[in-house]
């Protein structure tokens, strides 16, 4: 039995705090999101605890009646608890180095760590077919895990909403983008 899991980056949001809420566009996107996964079959959702997560994956959790489960393991990564003006200089390095750690903050190694638990433990769950959704760049770092040459420029790439479909073929993980830059609505 091949099993899978749909990873997805939430929709469009006001911010990045963890109350933030999905702007007018990002609403629209979730739920042209539950039309795009209408013809996949889902046996579970589980989310990161942001709110803009949770409300990316309502409208499908309403249409399929799954409830949503929530696994702080799924928050997005902490760069640092300082400000950063040059946080994307810095975040580009720990792609580089995913030891490298700033005030605060975790590691690429520690946040890739984290999300893999959730993935390891999906896969051998009893459960077919799961649906996570995430954030950008932890979700980046899973990816990596996986696929090697996934680094920051993969990063820049992610659209919001972005999907992957993870296929466990016996002990190899297979990835493909699903979702389609032209998919987002304007």
């Amino acid at each position: 039995m091949t099993k899978k899991m749909y990873v997805v980056r939430h929709c469009e949001a006001r911010g990045q705090a963890a109350e933030a809420q999905l702007t007018e566009q990002g609403e629209k996107q979730a739920e042209f999101l539950a039309e795009f996964f209408s013809d996949k079959k889902i046996d579970r959702i589980v989310s990161s605890p942001f709110l803009r997560a949770i409300q990316s994956v309502e409208p499908l959790s309403r249409k399929t009646n799954i409830k949503i489960e929530i696994d702080d393991r799924l928050s997005e990564r902490i760069l640092s608890t300082t400000d950063l003006p040059d946080w994307y200089e810095k975040l580009k390095e720990t792609f580089n180095d995913e030891e490298l750690k700033f005030e605060g903050g975790e590691s690429s190694l520690e946040a890739m760590n984290r999300i893999v638990s959730v993935v390891d433990e999906v896969f051998k769950s009893e459960t077919e077919s799961t649906l996570i959704v995430t954030h950008g760049n932890i979700m980046s770092l899973l990816l990596k895990n996986f696929k090697s040459e996934f680094g920051f420029g993969c990063w820049k790439s992610l659209s919001n909403p972005d999907v992957f479909q993870l296929s466990l073929i016996g002990n190899e993980v297979i990835i493909e983008r699903i979702w389609k830059e032209q998919m987002n609505i304007k």
